[in-house]
């Protein structure tokens, strides 16, 4: 990882329902790196043990907070926050970035949180409220236990609207969202996918809204029926079978070439990697338009090649 930040755990708390917050602190006394709402850093938990967490502290503060959700069936990252990391330990992250930039102009703004994806979405809160925006945010959870930081919201009073599916059932969102204005406004939302897939099918319904969304997982479309096998190069010269049923990553990886990733379904950005040459077959939720249409990235986790050879920058 290049640009390493080391930071030390100076506490740690349960926020809500298998949710522990940590709180990260520069081991050398150096003023942390600067960042901007809705960015993430990459944490080293372990030996070949990377994952992406969203910063929900304030920028500019001198310290950094993560809250991670212990998911049961993972793949052993958020096990690992709950059970084994504790105060006093040193890790090491790297610099934030940023995929889910917050904008402010003369459009209202909603941020729309469901469980966990509250946590990028506190410090755009934080932000549109110093900046005297027209903003709010519904908070969603599955039950009052699981919903987290509800006491800091509290304070923005009736510009957080909160619902918990054990009061009354699900929401009815699209009549919610018409509710706070969202068919005009910019819409910034992090949950989980059937949330997303709900947000997408709005937005494509009303011209008016803007829908930035940040995803924690893929939609698992990383190998498709009808691929086809490539040469993946790397600078060296060493070149790389990977199969139609293999990930790019995958191939890297049995080879004993190493790329440093995290999520491994195209949604953090953490693996992204310079293409020297060939077309790549973008398949992940982190770039942009214009940067796929240039070529010169792609995330080796879940895109692949549209030819039959293409070099990458490792």
């Amino acid at each position: 990882m290049t640009d390493d930040v080391r930071v030390r755990v100076t506490a740690a708390r349960q926020v809500a329902e298998r949710v522990r917050e940590l709180v990260l602190a520069p081991v050398n006394g150096t003023p942390l790196p600067g960042w901007t709402p809705g960015a993430h850093v990459d944490v080293v938990l372990a030996d070949d043990l990377v994952r992406s967490y969203s910063l929900c502290s304030a920028p500019g503060a001198d310290t950094w907070r993560i809250a991670v959700l212990e998911e049961v069936d993972g793949r052993g990252g958020s096990r690992h926050v709950h059970h084994t990391v504790a105060v006093g330990d040193e890790l090491v992250t790297s610099v934030p970035r940023n995929n889910f930039e917050l904008v402010l102009g003369d459009r209202p703004v909603l941020l729309v949180s469901g469980g966990i994806g509250v946590t990028p979405l506190l410090p755009m809160a934080a932000a549109a409220d110093a900046a005297g925006a027209d903003w709010r945010m519904l908070h969603l959870a599955r039950s009052e236990e699981a919903a987290a930081y509800v006491d800091e919201l509290a304070a923005y009073g009736d510009r957080v609207i909160r619902h918990v599916d054990t009061d009354g059932g699900p929401i009815d969102l699209a009549a919610t969202l018409d509710r706070l204005g969202a068919a005009d406004a910019d819409v910034y939302a992090c949950g989980p996918t059937p949330l997303l897939g709900a947000l997408e099918e709005y937005a494509a319904s009303r011209p008016g809204t803007r829908l930035v969304v940040e995803r924690f997982a893929g939609d698992g479309d990383a190998v498709r029926e009808g691929d086809h096998a490539f040469v993946v190069e790397i600078a060296d010269g060493t070149e790389v079978q990977v199969a139609a049923d293999q990930t790019v990553l995958e191939a890297l990886s049995a080879a004993g070439i190493r790329v440093l990733s995290s999520c491994q379904e195209g949604v953090c950005g953490t693996c992204e990697t310079a293409v020297i040459e060939g077309e790549p077959d973008h398949r992940d939720h982190v770039l942009s338009e214009e940067e796929r249409a240039s070529g010169e990235m792609m995330m080796p986790c879940v895109s692949r090649c549209r030819g039959a050879r293409i070099v990458l920058d490792l």
